[in-house]
């Protein structure tokens, strides 16, 4: 339908340098700063905490080798009672939601980023060469593969009848869910410098939401990619490249008719699905994604401030700034709790009423970069090394 964007390239030096950092705590040296005996930009020191929820590791598994410094934020999917993880070296393992016993594993040379996309009976994995793999979810076996013009970043997302693929040139392709078949693809053209890492496609009902590099988020038409609206997330601003990079590389999260996204320019929105139309806007916000409860929306921003803002307003209910600089994930909800992991191994319990740290876990002292994910109570993490992590309450 529109021509495959060409700058993926130029982009790519510049995003792995910006995506390197996420676990570094100063850029101090490269752009001038603090002299070297003051720390002002290191992270901060956990608090001491009195628990008043308990917090139990259920099991873990190995995913195989993880991406290390990559900056892929590679994430499991949980459909049908198993978890699904991928791993830049060891192929993708199904394991057991309840037990963590692996099911199955496909055995591959071929690098899988990101992680998997689940659905419609499909496990469907991209890889950093642009490979698209569509496997049996009972079986592991694989049914058919397809090719992108570059990198996959972002879990692939599966509907009804179609696979969609967001790669790192912008461009976004469907692919049949029964044979691989490529359907059509839509592509956004990129700003010379962005952050490393991709929004997963957001499937809705017959319609597709997709954040952009640019700071925007686009309404597709999930039969024909055909464009439906697009409106701003991040408003690119600033002289230079660095300060007008205003990536929405988190999900989008849909509830009800609202759209609600957040980008690395710190602005977070809510938009009406049908028409496009914004709500209301925050500047509050981050590049990773955010999560939304009966009463508020939950988003991490750069500097390490967990916020919460009113889900019908965007005003601020609170604020948790005891993890400054600690490279957050989006945060999730885990029962009564917003969850964020560190660049530490962390993971922190919040209360969604007020911001106030109830519990801690650790997951062997190894980067958390993904968003964490819940399913029937279960948390779970994969870490940069390729383990993988269940929590639950006690």
């Amino acid at each position: 339908m529109m021509r495959a964007h060409p700058a993926a390239s130029r982009v790519l030096v510049a995003a792995l340098l910006v995506g390197a950092l996420g676990g570094c705590s100063t850029i101090k040296g490269w752009f001038g700063g603090k002299k070297a005996d003051e720390k002002p930009t290191e992270p901060a020191e956990l608090i001491d905490i009195t628990p008043t929820v308990s917090v139990a590791k259920l099991w873990s598994a190995n995913a195989g080798k993880g991406e290390g410094r990559l900056g892929l934020q590679q994430t499991p999917v949980v459909d049908g009672g198993r978890v699904y993880a991928a791993a830049v070296e060891g192929g993708v393992r199904a394991f057991d939601l309840q037990t963590g016993k692996q099911v199955w594993q496909y055995k591959s040379d071929l690098r899988f980023s990101g992680g998997p996309g689940a659905g419609q009976g499909l496990v469907v994995v991209g890889t950093l060469d642009g490979q698209v793999v569509a496997l049996d979810a009972t079986t592991g076996a694989e049914k058919w593969q397809a090719k992108v013009p570059n990198e996959v970043v972002a879990a692939p997302a599966v509907g009804p009848e179609n696979v969609f693929v967001r790669s790192n040139d912008g461009r976004v392709t469907a692919f049949s869910n029964a044979t691989g078949e490529r359907r059509w693809f839509w592509t956004n053209e990129l700003p010379s410098l962005t952050v490393r890492g991709n929004a997963p496609v957001l499937v809705g009902p017959g319609v597709l939401f997709v954040g952009s590099d640019d700071g925007t988020l686009t309404a597709l038409s999930a039969n024909d990619g055909r464009e439906m609206w697009t409106q701003a997330v991040g408003t690119p601003e600033g002289r230079s490249e660095l300060e007008r990079m205003a990536d929405v590389d988190g999900a989008p999260v849909l509830e009800g008719t609202t759209v609600y996204a957040t980008s690395f320019k710190k602005e977070t929105v809510a938009i009406e699905g049908p028409s496009g139309r914004p709500l209301w806007t925050r500047d509050n916000g981050g590049a990773g994604g955010l999560a939304v409860t009966s009463g508020a929306v939950l988003v991490s921003d750069p500097a390490g401030t967990v916020w919460a803002l009113d889900k019908y307003s965007g005003g601020a209910l609170w604020s948790n700034t005891t993890l400054a600089r600690r490279s957050l994930t989006a945060p999730t909800v885990h029962g009564d709790y917003a969850v964020v992991g560190d660049y530490d191994g962390y993971l922190h319990w919040m209360k969604t009423d007020n911001g106030e740290v109830v519990a801690r876990a650790r997951v062997g002292g190894k980067a958390v970069r993904g968003k964490p994910v819940v399913a029937d109570g279960i948390l779970l993490v994969q870490d940069v090394e390729g383990g993988l992590t269940a929590f639950g309450f006690k």
